[in-house]
């Protein structure tokens, strides 16, 4: 790849990791988001999901990747191991998110959707195996010359959200606006805090 193709920027990570949030800043921030709107937004989501069905099918369906140059897309962190590894430039920002955080905020979408069921892993196992999945990935991602990362911890940026944007803006080349992105960084939506 030479520097002047454009890259496909990907936010990923476990699901209830803060993906959408980021998808929303890198938005307000000028970055145009690949999505279909068919997943609208709910009271897990209020701000929505810039979801895009056909990422589901990335080991299928890879015919939308040239159209996703330049952009943002967002897809959860298992779905990264079927990007082509030839021809593409990634640059891919990882959410990290406290694992209780995540369960409980699963949790709470399986209680409102009717989907809970009580005969699964425990909380520990469920945690365990996720970040044990989320560390493989990272380290392969990390080992690919087509992908550059950036780990992004949702906790933190909560806390103190003007550092972590610098670091995304220096990550994606200076081309954010800072300003926009910090004010859509909404803490009322930080529902599931456990601290």
């Amino acid at each position: 790849m030479t520097t002047s193709d454009p890259v496909i920027t990907v936010v990923s990570g476990l699901p209830r990791s803060g993906t959408s949030m980021m998808m929303n800043m890198l938005v307000a921030g000028g970055l145009e988001p690949v999505q279909d709107g068919i997943r609208t937004a709910d009271e897990d989501n209020p701000k929505g999901y810039y979801e895009f069905e056909r990422v589901k099918k990335i080991k299928q369906d890879k015919g939308w990747l040239p159209d996703a140059r330049g952009k943002v897309v967002k897809m959860i962190a298992q779905l990264l191991l079927d990007l082509p590894t030839s021809g593409y430039h990634y640059k891919v920002i990882f959410m990290r998110r406290s694992i209780d955080e995540i369960l409980a905020s699963q949790r709470q979408m399986m209680v409102r959707r009717g989907t809970l069921k009580e005969d699964g892993p425990s909380d520990a196992e469920m945690g365990d195996m996720l970040l044990k999945h989320l560390d493989h990935v990272m380290k392969w991602a990390d080992k690919q010359d087509c992908m550059d990362c950036l780990a992004v911890d949702y906790n933190e940026m909560l806390k103190n959200v003007a550092p972590s944007i610098a670091r995304l803006n220096e990550f994606l080349d200076g081309k954010l606006d800072i300003a926009k992105m910090s004010a859509v960084v909404d803490k009322n939506l930080y529902r599931q805090r456990k601290d």
